[in-house]
């Protein structure tokens, strides 16, 4: 709903900031930046699984939201904080970057998407939300006023057929606000698709991770002192595969696996550029039923795996298409702030 790991060299010149060159210039999409992806989505996917438990137990989103982004965070500041020390004038540079990073791509995205699932199943809102692949490629015909390739659409309507087949759609009935709610869910993850494909040498990728999440605990804060959002917690142990244990397991848990898929997505985008990542990003929709399959003992129906191989199917065919600049990236625009 995206970059080197290694930490950023010294200041440079303030001529062009030096990004990763787009995928399309840099030649066929390379095997670690596809393993960095689907690290990430599968790191994500394991989030709800562990944090379903809690919800069950007392907590209240904002609770388990401010917590994980916090946990989050807070294991990624070490980059951050040796960012700053390199540079003094990073805040001042890419401060509004790793404002708009927290507000939009990291809670944006979770307060739009379970607000539409107060008003709508699931399935739809996971629906509408994972259109942001199709956005992105819409987003680029409109930009460039290049119109993707044949492979490109057919493997995007491959992908969405898969995401109905996967997502329980039967008896929704149609809801105008939580439509809109979903809408920019998926505005929001195609921003933060956007965002980190400009993240390089001059913006660190896990410097913009730590700084979003960081930006975003404060945000769910806010909004609970103000009341907007309700704020409990619970001090009962929950049930975790098949084990009781305090929250504070599946709290650091979540955590932990959100800093990971922040850091690996934010590392893999201008590898593969937005729009491959987006579509591997609908894998996420496969490990979570995974992970619910094998923690919650929910086991998905014969339609579901077809819908997967669909998935599959639409990612691989997105991947094939090796036509120069295509993307988000060509050419490369400046972060706001910067």
């Amino acid at each position: 709903m995206t970059y080197r790991s290694h930490p950023p060299g010294p200041p440079m010149t303030r001529t062009l900031p030096e990004r990763l060159a787009p995928p399309a210039a840099r030649g066929p999409v390379p095997s670690r930046g596809l393993l960095l992806a689907v690290a990430s989505a599968l790191t994500f996917s394991v989030s709800g699984p562990i944090a379903k438990p809690l919800l069950e137990g007392g907590w209240s989103l904002a609770s388990v939201l401010a917590i994980r982004m916090g946990v989050a965070g807070l294991v990624l500041s070490p980059a951050l904080v040796r960012t700053l020390l390199r540079r003094p004038d990073f805040l001042r540079v890419h401060g509004v970057s790793l404002v708009a990073f927290g507000l939009i791509p990291v809670v944006g995205c979770q307060v739009f998407y379970f607000s539409a699932l107060q008003r709508m199943p699931v399935g739809v809102a996971l629906l509408i939300q994972y259109l942001a692949p199709v956005m992105l490629v819409l987003f680029v015909w409109a930009r460039t006023r290049r119109a993707p390739s044949r492979i490109v659409v057919v493997g995007s309507i491959v992908a969405m057929i898969g995401l109905v087949l996967v997502v329980d759609v039967s008896g929704a009935r149609f809801d105008l606000l939580g439509t809109a709610f979903a809408l920019l869910a998926a505005v929001c993850a195609c921003v933060y698709f956007v965002m980190s494909e400009r993240a390089g040498d001059d913006l660190p990728p896990l410097a913009l991770a730590a700084g979003g999440l960081i930006v975003g605990t404060v945000t769910i804060l806010v909004l609970a002192a103000v009341g907007i959002l309700p704020l409990t917690t619970s001090a009962e142990i929950v049930d975790l595969l098949g084990m009781t244990v305090p929250p504070l397991v599946p709290l650091a848990l979540v955590g932990l696996c959100t800093a990971a898929g922040y850091s690996l997505g934010i590392m893999a985008v201008p590898r593969i550029g937005s729009r491959l990542a987006s579509f591997v990003g609908l894998s996420e929709v496969l490990f979570a039923l995974s992970f619910a399959w094998l923690l919650l003992g929910e086991a998905p129906a014969v339609v579901q795996f077809a819908g997967g191989a669909l998935i599959l199917a639409g990612v691989v065919l997105v991947r094939l298409e090796e036509r120069a600049p295509a993307d988000v990236s060509s050419p490369a625009e400046p972060l706001p702030g910067e």
